[in-house]
C-alpha cells in the first residue's frame, strides 16, 4: 500500500478516535453510558424495604405496644366517663356519648390481647419465648372480658328501650359496672410497669423512648380509627340520647 494512503488511514483512524465538535457530533449520549440520573430510573435495581411492614410489622413488641396504648387510650375516657357518673343526671348526654366512644377502642384492646393470647396457646414460637402475661392477670381476663362486655351491651340496650322500660336492665347494668371497676383497677395496676418498659428504655441512667418496634404507622391508624369509630358511632345515635336527658331532667327538678 503507497505511503500516502497509508497517512492518511491513521490520520482518519485518529480522526475517528479524537473528539468531535460539539456541533459536529452525533447526540450526547448515543454511544456514551449516561450518568445515572440520565440512564433508567433512579432505583429501578435497588431494592427498597416493602412499606407493608412499617404498618403490619412490630412482631410481639408491637402487639404489646398497641394493647397498652389502648389501654392508656381507654383510661383518659374512663376516666372522663367517671366524671359524668358523679353528675349523672345533668351529665346523662355526655355519659352516654363516652360510653358509645369506649365501644371501638374496648375493641380493639380486646382484639390485640385475643391474637397474643391465640399465637402463645397455638404454640408459636416467638410469642412462646417472648412468654405469657402473670398468672393472676390470666386468671383476671376472663372476668374483665366478661363485665366489660356485660356493662357495653347493657349500656346500648339501656340506650334504646328508654328509662321508662329499664327495670332489670337498668339493675344489671350497675352490677356489671360495679364488677367491671373492681377489676379495672386492679388490671391497670397490675399493668402499670409493664407500660411503662413497653416504651420506654434506660440508657446509660437517662430513661428515653424505645423506638425498636416497627409497625408504628399501623398501630397510629388502628388507635385513631377507634377514637373517629367511636365518635362517630355516638353522633349516630345522638338522636336516641332525648328520652333519658328528659327523664333526668324530669327526676333531678322533682
Amino acid at each position: 500500500m503507497p505511503a500516502d494512503q497509508q497517512a492518511r488511514r491513521r490520520h482518519g483512524v485518529r480522526r475517528d478516535l479524537a473528539p468531535l465538535p460539539h456541533d459536529q457530533s452525533e447526540p450526547r449520549g448515543a454511544s456514551v453510558p449516561l450518568p445515572h440520573d440520565q440512564s433508567e430510573p433512579r432505583g429501578a435495581s435497588v431494592p427498597h424495604p416493602a412499606p407493608i411492614g412499617r404498618v403490619t410489622g412490630g412482631g410481639t413488641i408491637g402487639n404489646e405496644r398497641l394493647t397498652a396504648a389502648t389501654g392508656i387510650l381507654l383510661i383518659v375516657l374512663l376516666a372522663a366517663l367517671g366524671v359524668t357518673i358523679v353528675r349523672i343526671g345533668p351529665l346523662i348526654s355526655p355519659h352516654l356519648f363516652i360510653g358509645l366512644m369506649v365501644i371501638p377502642p374496648v375493641a380493639l384492646k380486646m382484639a390485640s390481647t385475643g391474637y397474643r393470647f391465640a399465637r402463645y396457646y397455638t404454640s408459636d414460637p416467638v410469642y412462646r419465648e417472648r412468654g405469657a402475661p402473670p398468672m393472676s392477670m390470666r386468671l383476671m381476663g376472663p372476668i374483665m372480658v366478661a363485665s366489660t362486655v356485660a356493662v357495653l351491651a347493657t349500656g346500648v340496650a339501656l340506650l334504646f328501650v328508654g328509662p321508662n322500660s329499664a327495670g332489670t336492665l337498668r339493675g344489671l347494668h350497675k352490677a356489671s359496672f360495679i364488677v367491671w371497676i373492681v377489676f379495672m383497677a386492679l388490671h391497670v395496676l397490675g399493668h402499670l410497669y409493664d407500660i411503662q418498659k413497653t416504651f420506654l428504655t434506660d440508657r446509660e441512667g437517662h430513661v428515653e423512648y424505645n423506638t425498636l418496634a416497627d409497625g408504628r404507622t399501623g398501630r397510629t391508624i388502628a388507635l385513631v380509627g377507634a377514637l373517629v369509630a367511636g365518635a362517630v358511632l355516638a353522633i349516630v345515635l345522638i338522636p336516641h340520647f332525648g328520652a333519658w336527658s328528659h327523664f333526668e331532667a324530669l327526676r333531678h327538678h322533682h
